[in-house]
């Protein structure tokens, strides 16, 4: 069947039709994209700090490849080079004019999908800013199509409101998400579990949807997956788990884990599940952040690991080192990151290397 070239395609002719899977986050990255920070609402006061942040961020991962930036216009994107250059940023950074009302590019961005001849696409979704929670997002909502366009490659309409923030694929068939954000009836109140289900696999080309629970206090996306549960490898998954059994988010991460233990692979055979630690609760203004080592992003040569000056950070790192052995991981300290509600994988969105195998 010949594939669309610069065209939109859809539900009547989805990704996996012509041979398109999502591929996991490990492998090789063309680039990783960015939505430069911007929004005073999300950051009160804090902005500067979180631009550092950033910075910091986008340093390590230019080591391993492109850094892809959206800003609004000309002036953010002169004021972003200062930043950077501050930084000690090096490699190759490209921007891109395509305006935003946020930074969260894991959720309003386009997702790639790749196949075996070395093609690469983009699966375009619909975006409410979680649930019609923060007006405006037109911008947002905009984005993905525009990043597509950018790159000059098919699109395909994934016809619902989807965060990627909302799924993690192992990119051998298996996607894990949650039942607290994707059955929502903020999100698609007029589809059903199997019509999500479906929509998934002919887009994402997977063939087992995973899922689980709820997601963690604090998280107001209605519970990503990138919060609590991640996969590391084709048959590795790390997830949460917090240990004190006073703690609100006990019986949750409880519940997740053990659907997790009861699942099998193709093989039949479980798959290898890592306890991740919780940081203590992070109260800003009262209010308890959704902080997690699960959102962690892994690029190229670097896995960013957010940090929150916590004696589980450590933990946390040497979790992820055993689980990353060829890749440097580098906690960077979330404290004011987390304010907006999010961190490093909520922040970023891989483009990935097509590479003919065929």
């Amino acid at each position: 069947m010949m594939k669309p070239e610069a065209s939109r395609g859809g539900l009547d002719d989805p990704p996996a039709q012509f041979g398109y899977r999502m591929p996991a986050e490990w492998e090789p990255h063309r680039a990783t994209w960015l939505s430069w920070p911007h929004n005073l609402d999300t950051w009160p006061d804090e902005l500067a700090e979180v631009e550092h942040t950033m910075a910091l961020a986008a340093k390590a991962l230019a080591t391993g490849e492109a850094v892809y930036i959206n800003v609004n216009n000309l002036d953010q994107e002169r004021h972003v080079r200062t930043v950077l250059d501050e930084a000690g940023v090096r490699g190759e950074v490209r921007f891109f004019h395509i305006p935003t009302n946020d930074a969260w590019i894991r959720d309003h961005g386009a997702i790639f999908v790749v196949d075996d001849e070395g093609g690469l696409a983009a699966t375009s979704w619909r975006f409410n800013s979680w649930g019609e929670k923060y007006p405006p997002w037109d911008n947002d909502n905009a984005a993905s199509d525009k990043m597509a366009a950018a790159l000059g490659v098919p699109t395909f309409d994934g016809g619902m409101i989807l965060e990627g923030g909302a799924i993690d694929v192992n990119g051998a068939g298996v996607l894990l998400t949650t039942e607290s954000c994707l059955l929502n009836p903020n999100r698609n109140p007029s589809l059903s579990k199997d019509d999500i289900e479906q929509r998934l696999q002919s887009m994402l080309g997977v063939r087992q949807v995973v899922w689980l629970g709820d997601g963690i206090v604090g998280d107001d996306t209605d519970g990503h997956i990138d919060d609590i549960t991640r996969f590391v490898d084709e048959r590795t998954i790390v997830t949460a788990v917090e240990a004190d059994t006073s703690d609100d988010n006990y019986r949750a991460l409880q519940e997740n884990l053990e659907r997790l233990q009861a699942l099998r692979h193709d093989s039949g055979r479980p798959f290898e599940i890592i306890h991740l630690p919780m940081p203590r609760p992070v109260y800003i203004r009262g209010e308890r952040m959704p902080a997690s080592y699960a959102n962690f992003y892994i690029g190229n040569r670097v896995v960013l690991m957010p940090a929150y000056d916590d004696p589980a950070d450590d933990v946390a790192l040497a979790i992820l080192k055993t689980c990353f052995p060829d890749r440097d991981v580098v906690p960077i300290s979330c404290r004011t990151l987390i304010w907006g509600q999010g961190a490093f994988h909520c922040l970023t969105q891989q483009v990935p290397l097509a590479v003919r195998t065929s």
